[in-house]
């Protein structure tokens, strides 16, 4: 707190934002090429004369590594060292004079609410969603009974435990016969802790269905499994705190089963088409949803929505929210804002100043 006191006396002073990414999830890769886009928007226009960009690096095996620039400019992740010992202050940041934590870090350990809980302990302010909106955004059970809770319409799901998956053999094909019955064939399965596609699979059949749940328990104990929709796919970005805005809606189109990881983060598997070609009426039940989504989990700063659009029927179904989206070139939500008028350096100023407000401590300010 003291140096924000003394920060604030000095109106040219910058605010010293600590860009946090890597992280010991399955998107470390996308995680730092994240980052990378981060830093440059904050270093674009009027942000370089406001902000310092103080990268800290989190590596695979949960270290800190204080001021990582070599890893920002590379975009390399930096290997493990062998016969390591690692101590519980390496896996903690030292003290350092940080305004602001910028953490771009994507599924387990940074999205899900665990980071967020660290700098509440810290009282460092920061971006993005709170403990209570990352922990229910990246649990897919959890985020679905919110939903329910304010009427949003889904579709039908069931959940399963690994220990039903790893049980004796009268009991899982029972569970493939109730799965069977109440959601039928092609149904999706994902684990319910993790982002960007990881383990999610599609099942056409039984032989299918089984792998699926199979492969799904070795990521998480929890598992979700969808009945499969004939739907577009569209999204909607969110900005904001308490008077959240929507942005235009965009569409994903791909040759896949469905939106996987590969699809997702490689250039060229996917067409967004941005804005979405859309009746003016369905765009604002999307954006009205997507609000009413963000809000049924307490959510802050950002997040993106995605749905299904039912062409058939007109039915808008909500899919799921992505409490800290990617910012990769490929990335929706930086596109939708763009798109809806705010451009990248405008975008990331202004998560740093929603960052800011939540907290209501801001060393620009006397």
């Amino acid at each position: 707190m003291d140096v924000i006191q003394a920060k604030g006396a000095d109106s040219m002073a910058k605010t010293r934002v600590g860009l946090l990414f890597g992280g010991c999830s399955g998107e470390h890769e996308v995680s730092i090429s994240s980052a990378q886009a981060i830093a440059r928007g904050l270093g674009l226009k009027g942000n370089a004369d406001k902000y310092e960009v103080v990268p800290v690096y989190i590596r695979k095996d949960g270290v800190w590594v204080m001021n990582a620039q070599d890893v920002l400019i590379s975009g390399e992740p930096l290997p493990v060292p062998e016969e390591q010992v690692v101590t519980t202050t390496d896996r903690l940041p030292s003290a350092i004079d940080i305004d602001i934590w910028f953490p771009v870090l994507h599924g387990p350990n940074g999205e899900d609410g665990t980071l967020q809980g660290l700098f509440e302990l810290m009282h460092t302010p920061y971006v993005g969603c709170g403990v209570l909106a990352s922990a229910v955004g990246m649990d897919k059970l959890a985020m679905k009974s919110a939903f329910a809770q304010v009427g949003l319409p889904q579709v039908k799901y069931m959940e399963v435990l690994r220990s039903q998956v790893y049980s004796n053999p009268c009991v899982f094909p029972k569970l493939c016969d109730d799965i069977e019955a109440a959601l039928g064939y092609p149904c999706f399965v994902k684990p319910a802790n993790l982002g960007s596609s990881v383990g999610i699979a599609k099942a056409s059949d039984r032989q299918e269905l089984e792998a699926a749940l199979d492969s799904a328990a070795s990521y998480d104990r929890r598992i979700i499994v969808e009945a499969g929709v004939v739907g577009r796919e569209v999204e909607c970005a969110i900005l904001g705190n308490d008077n959240p805005k929507a942005s235009v809606i965009g569409e994903i189109s791909f040759d896949a089963d469905f939106y996987d990881y590969e699809t997702k983060y490689t250039s060229g598997q996917a067409d967004l088409a941005i804005p979405a070609s859309l009746p003016s009426a369905v765009v604002s039940v999307i954006q009205e949803q997507a609000i009413k989504a963000f809000q049924s989990i307490d959510g802050a700063g950002l997040s993106r929505v995605d749905f299904f659009y039912v062409e058939a029927t007109g039915e808008v179904i909500i899919n799921e929210i992505n409490t800290f989206p990617g910012f990769t070139a490929t990335s929706m939500y930086p596109l939708l804002w763009q798109a809806s008028g705010i451009e990248f350096d405008h975008l990331v100023d202004r998560l740093v100043q929603l960052g800011f407000e939540r907290t209501g401590q801001n060393p620009q300010e006397p």
